[in-house]
């Protein structure tokens, strides 16, 4: 089915996600300077401080680079424009399959009373929809994109696994460490096993997700479900 093989491409994903991004950038934008430093995503931070370290980028710097790599990967899949057919309305059907995911994923995480993937600290309702989007965006950037891409190629250099079970250990690799950090920092939560064990789980279904689906409706997938835990809580 040709929906399945081009919605998960670069070029779909690019385009998918480019509006999550940019209402994340104008959202922090718009709110007050003293506010950001708590409202930014935990993946989002990492990054910037990172690059920062070495003198390289300022604090939106990051998202501008992101931005930039977005368009890169755009030009590239230009040249694979011939056989990619581009349809408004696969970018609909991506959207409702990512409520679809999102609707699983809180079903699984539903399961405990400790449901949350994040916990923003955030005292208005725009700075907790903004976070809910940042969510999608840098953290399935940084612990999907940038952790199973990785750890794959480290696996197979390292293990010489075969390439299912090199992509199957970077999934559970990175939901491990994409469990542990929402332990750090100040606004990290206290430590514990169950709590560990539930983002764990969604680690994994996010992972996979992506595996099979792309970064694109995994990072919609992600956002949704935090926008679904924000709607629960303010109503």
């Amino acid at each position: 089915m040709k929906y399945i093989q081009h919605s998960r491409s670069p070029l779909y994903s690019y385009i998918f996600t480019l509006p999550l991004f940019l209402a994340y950038e104008f959202g922090l934008f718009i709110i007050s300077s003293r506010d950001i430093p708590q409202l930014r995503n935990g993946a989002d931070v990492l990054m910037r401080n990172v690059l920062e370290t070495f003198g390289l980028l300022g604090m939106y710097g990051f998202g501008f680079m992101l931005f930039f790599g977005f368009l890169l990967v755009f030009i590239i899949q230009r040249k694979k424009w011939k056989a990619t057919e581009f349809n408004l309305s696969f970018l609909f059907f991506m959207f409702a399959e990512s409520v679809v995911w999102s609707a699983g994923l809180f079903s699984i995480m539903n399961i405990s009373n400790q449901a949350a993937l994040m916990n923003p600290n955030t005292r208005f309702l725009i700075q907790r929809v903004v976070l809910s989007i940042g969510a999608g965006i840098y953290e399935e950037f940084v612990f999907r994109l940038l952790f199973i891409g990785g750890f794959t190629y480290l696996i197979g250099l390292v293990l010489q696994w075969k390439p299912l079970g090199r992509k199957i250990g970077a999934v559970v690799l990175s939901a491990v460490i994409f469990s542990l950090f929402h332990f750090v920092g100040v606004l990290g939560d206290q430590p514990d096993v169950g709590l560990f064990f539930v983002r764990f789980v969604a680690g994994l279904f996010l992972g996979g997700l992506y595996c099979f689906r792309g970064f694109g409706i995994t990072a919609c997938t992600h956002a949704l479900y935090d926008l679904i835990l924000l709607v629960m809580v303010v109503t």
